[in-house]
């Protein structure tokens, strides 16, 4: 039986893997036969995440994503003991709910150096000789927030909007590498994050974003399924471009 989503002994980076999306895309690709790094700041979680995989020969790396001119070295020297990487997940993110007039330059800052800063260092340090293998593929994890305006979240959906250019650009920039970059754009997923979120929000404000989801709210395995798609050999021919999955959040 043909399988189109294996990725037997492909080796795959994934950053936030200790905890909702990048957790349950970690589980999803050990499942399609996957060698993962699984990447994060707090390694006890990471180790969570690791024994739920499928497999033996995967690896729990420690790292802070804020410091971008360190990653692509410590990418260097992860190639050099797994062997090249085929695909990089970056799942890591940081979600800010604060409306202008007190949003500060720390603020956006910190929005910004882990979701737009560390995807440029990822991107850089994936394309080294040596780092990754050809043909290799990369999904930035964005959101419908940076497809469509909502009051209160302006430095994460510019964020997440940046993603999006940045995948075309350098979808563009990389494909005669043999290197392909997508984004993938979920809205409200029911994971840790999302939880903390809808614990400010009052009854009557959560049962509006639900009704927004036509298909009701989202799982991460919803998620995880359109990445393994576009790590695998079915995303072939998919370079530059954001796949919405939002339950039919954007077509209103």
């Amino acid at each position: 039986m043909i399988n189109p989503m294996e990725l037997e002994n492909r080796v795959i980076l994934v950053t936030g893997a200790s905890s909702g999306i990048g957790r349950e895309v970690s589980i999803l690709l050990s499942q399609l036969g996957a060698r993962l790094i699984l990447v994060g700041r707090n390694s006890e979680q990471l180790e969570k995440t690791r024994v739920l995989l499928e497999g033996t020969a995967h690896q729990v790396q420690a790292f802070d994503l804020s410091d971008t001119d360190a990653i692509p070295p410590w990418m260097k020297e992860i190639a050099g003991n797994t062997g090249p990487l085929s695909g990089l997940v970056h799942s890591a993110g940081v979600q800010l709910t604060k409306p202008l007039r007190i949003l500060t330059s720390s603020d956006i800052d910190g929005v910004m150096r882990i979701n737009v800063n560390a995807s440029f260092g990822l991107l850089k340090g994936f394309r080294q000789k040596g780092v990754c293998a050809k043909p290799g593929s990369i999904v930035l994890i964005s959101s419908v927030m940076g497809l469509v305006g909502q009051p209160g979240v302006s430095a994460y959906s510019a964020s997440k909007g940046a993603l999006v250019a940045l995948a075309k650009s350098s979808a563009l920039e990389l494909a005669k590498e043999n290197i392909r970059i997508n984004c993938v754009a979920p809205a409200h997923v029911d994971t840790e994050m999302a939880e903390k979120l809808t614990q400010t929000l009052t009854t009557e404000q959560f049962e509006n974003i639900k009704k927004m989801h036509p298909l009701g709210i989202g799982r991460p395995r919803d998620v995880a399924y359109a990445i393994a798609f576009l790590l695998a050999d079915t995303g072939r021919w998919i370079t530059g471009t954001t796949m919405i999955v939002d339950g039919g959040y954007t077509s209103h």
